[in-house]
């Protein structure tokens, strides 16, 4: 309700003594309060009710509006039995906050005046959501286009003064109306809603992080792929989107929650219609994955990617790059059915692929995976352009250089294994909760169908290295498969403690002794090469100090830090452990 309609009510017993260019302000919900600062229990958008016990000076009245002010609060309004007349200084705080100012009669009630504000917010929330929801089906039955998730949040932010997004499992923006939620929130808030789903609880979700509350309502899959209700939640809750509401909907009325579960269910719909977009690149993905499997001739997988190409990267006059990327999503085997966890895989795949700063489920549409057993394995195109750019774009290191060429989905750098997982990394592990792993690998660019076949053992060997790492989610890249990030991890675990207990178990006794920093002091030396100067200025030490450590390490171990052998074992040691 605004503001205006509290003075058209004689009942209320209302009167302005300022503010009237404010009265259109939104009023939802009222508060009575005589505390000095009230702010802790203040959300935005309250009428605030206050006798003026508060009060015990003139100088007390610009702090306790400011804090009001600062809070979101539309109005305040004064009772008059306290002090009779309400003070000019709390007139004059008023005018200059332009927080509208309401004396109300000594006669009135403040729990009049909350029952009403309170009936009518509720009443006129509940009718415009139907109307909301009503008007939006309509939209969406009335052609195969449909009005999208961006009308109805539209509506609810115009008619309802509610904020709100939808998100995917990762965090990324799929529709909002208004300003976007900042990156890091967006993955606070799917990290809490996958948490959430994981411990059975239902929707909506409470969670409040920045300092502002958010309901979380699940979108589940409404088609005919969905999942039957008796269906182990963790092969949907990695792929179920969810509606993020600026409001806590814990004290809301059945009526209402009902009412936005049906929103979810329009999205849901307009989701599965985008869904079964995903068809033909999929069944591309699927076919060219068998040619390149099965072995076919190079000439038959070259026309099968001359019919992908078109629908992947349309309009484009030359024939792309082909990257791989494998993942794998595994769960530990627990009493019941097995887990089908290769559509769960390729799902992800398909999500992980966009660019998290991109909006919209559209981004997608460059994106073919494919799924065989537990696997999923993307084919993306990168358009061809010459190696210079392509060398330009990677940098000296071989790394992605990031910027407004690198979108994930054209870019002719290509993508790198860390940087595909850098944003989504803290809400899938928490999507996985302990008992699952997400594991991911890249292959280089080619630009050949003779190349497919080796690409794809590249992507799955990386896949297998970064499976042998730490941790629920990991990934790793072609590159990391010339250098000896690729053997380390295929060592027994019982050789490797072996093998580091003997080179520098020694080492930490002795620093854990005497506080030496013995093993500091080894990483640094071998990061500088060796070198004593850069090592002792790295290290704020004088080299008569450091040659010093490195002449203790050298007499604990009985290895010579000269040596190139006992460098390297040294350096491998570390890296295992």
């Amino acid at each position: 309700m605004r503001l205006r309609a509290l003075l058209e009510t004689d009942a209320l017993g209302l009167r302005l003594l300022g503010g009237d260019d404010e009265l259109d302000r939104t009023v939802r919900g009222v508060m009575t309060t005589d505390l000095r600062d009230p702010s802790r229990y203040l959300s935005g958008g309250e009428l605030v009710l206050t006798g003026l016990a508060w009060r015990r000076s003139a100088e007390d009245s610009e702090p306790f509006v400011r804090i009001l002010a600062s809070s979101g609060v539309v109005g305040l309004a004064a009772g008059e039995a306290e002090l009779g007349d309400i003070p000019e200084d709390l007139v004059r705080a008023c005018l200059h906050h332009r927080l509208p100012l309401f004396a109300v009669n000594e006669s009135v009630a403040f729990a009049t005046i909350t029952e009403h504000v309170v009936r009518q917010v509720s009443g006129e929330r509940a009718g415009d959501l139907a109307a909301v929801v009503d008007r939006h089906r309509r939209m969406m039955t009335s052609g195969p286009a449909g009005g999208g998730p961006e009308v109805v949040l539209d509506l609810l932010g115009s008619d309802l003064d509610l904020r709100a997004w939808v998100l995917s499992p990762t965090g990324r923006q799929i529709a909002g109306a208004g300003d976007p939620l900042p990156a890091g929130v967006s993955a606070a808030l799917a990290g809490e809603h996958l948490a959430a789903t994981r411990t059975g609880r239902r929707g909506p979700h409470r969670v409040v992080t920045g300092g502002t509350t958010y309901s979380l309502f699940p979108i589940h899959n409404t088609g005919r792929g969905a999942a039957p209700a008796s269906r182990d939640v963790r092969q949907t809750v990695l792929s179920d989107w969810l509606l993020a509401v600026e409001a806590d909907a814990s004290d809301w009325p059945a009526a209402r929650l009902d009412l936005l579960q049906g929103v979810t269910q329009l999205i849901a719909v307009e989701r599965d219609r985008r869904e079964a977009a995903r068809t033909v690149r999929r069944r591309l993905a699927q076919e060219v994955l068998e040619l390149v499997q099965t072995g076919a001739a190079p000439a038959e997988i070259a026309a099968r990617l001359r019919v992908a190409a078109p629908v992947l990267l349309p309009g484009l006059g030359t024939a792309p790059h082909w990257q791989v990327v494998v993942a794998r999503v595994e769960w530990e085997q627990q009493s019941g059915a097995p887990i089908e966890a290769g559509p769960v895989s390729q799902s992800l795949l398909e999500e992980i692929l966009v660019d998290p700063a991109t909006t919209g489920a559209e981004s997608a549409d460059r994106i073919a995976v494919a799924h065989t057993g537990e696997e999923a394995i993307a084919l993306v195109p990168l358009p061809a352009v010459a190696a210079t750019a392509a060398s330009e774009a990677f940098g000296a290191s071989g790394d992605l250089v990031q910027g407004p060429a690198a979108d994930i989905g054209t870019s002719s750098a290509g993508l790198h294994a860390d940087a595909l997982l850098a944003v989504v990394r803290d809400p899938l592990s928490a999507g996985l909760d302990g008992d699952g792993r997400l594991t991911l690998g890249v292959s280089a660019a080619v630009h050949s169908a003779e190349g497919l076949r080796g690409a794809l053992e590249e992507a799955r060997h990386a896949r297998r290295v970064a499976a042998a790492r730490p941790g629920l989610v990991c990934a790793a890249g072609h590159h990391e498969l010339a250098s000896h990030v690729l053997l380390l991890p295929f060592v027994p675990d019982d050789v490797r403690r072996a093998f580091t207990a003997r080179l520098l178990d020694p080492l930490r006794d002795y620093d854990r002794r005497h506080r030496a920093e013995l093993i500091p002091t080894l990483e640094a030396f071998l990061d500088c090469d060796g070198s004593w100067t850069r090592c002792a200025t790295r290290l704020h030490l004088h080299v008569n100090t450091l040659r010093y450590r490195v002449g203790r390490i050298e007499q604990l171990t009985g290895r010579d830090l000269s040596r190139l052998e006992d460098k390297l074992d040294f350096f491998l040691a570390l890296r295992i452990s």
